[in-house]
């Protein structure tokens, strides 16, 4: 579902970074929001995590830049890196044009499955956006 013409999926986590999380068996997908790729605008550079990092929710672990910004993204929940998408090296705009299908940036095992209760649903993020949206206004 859209909200200002901003992908929101159904059945993901979500941070106040614009981060998205979907869990998958058992482990986290992690990505940009299609809100928050939109905000970078066109992405050109990603530095990535390392495989068998291990990460406390609130770290930094992955930096993006793009044609307006530098950013550090910050992970969202606690655990350890098991994978990244190494695609995103040769084309980070991946990030722009499929945020929440290639463009995903890491998976990771969670440490605590009780951390997603901190992260808002679909409907708490939809809500967060227009708030953001009204207040720009």
């Amino acid at each position: 579902m859209a909200v200002d013409g901003f992908r929101i999926e159904e059945g993901y986590y979500y941070t106040k970074e614009h981060m998205w999380v979907k869990v998958d068996n058992g482990n986290a997908v992690v990505g940009i929001t299609d809100y928050g790729q939109h905000q970078l605008g066109d992405i050109v550079f990603i530095e990535l995590p390392s495989v068998g990092q291990e990460v406390e929710s609130g770290e930094k672990v992955a930096s993006i830049e793009s044609v307006k910004a530098a950013i550090d993204l910050f992970s969202p929940l606690t655990g350890k890196i098991i994978s990244v998408n190494e695609d995103l090296n040769d084309d980070p705009s991946l990030l722009n044009t499929d945020p929440y299908g290639e463009g995903w940036i890491y998976e990771m095992d969670l440490a605590d499955k009780n951390e997603l209760e901190d992260l808002m649903t679909a409907d708490d993020y939809r809500a967060y956006i227009q708030e953001i949206e009204a207040e720009e206004e």
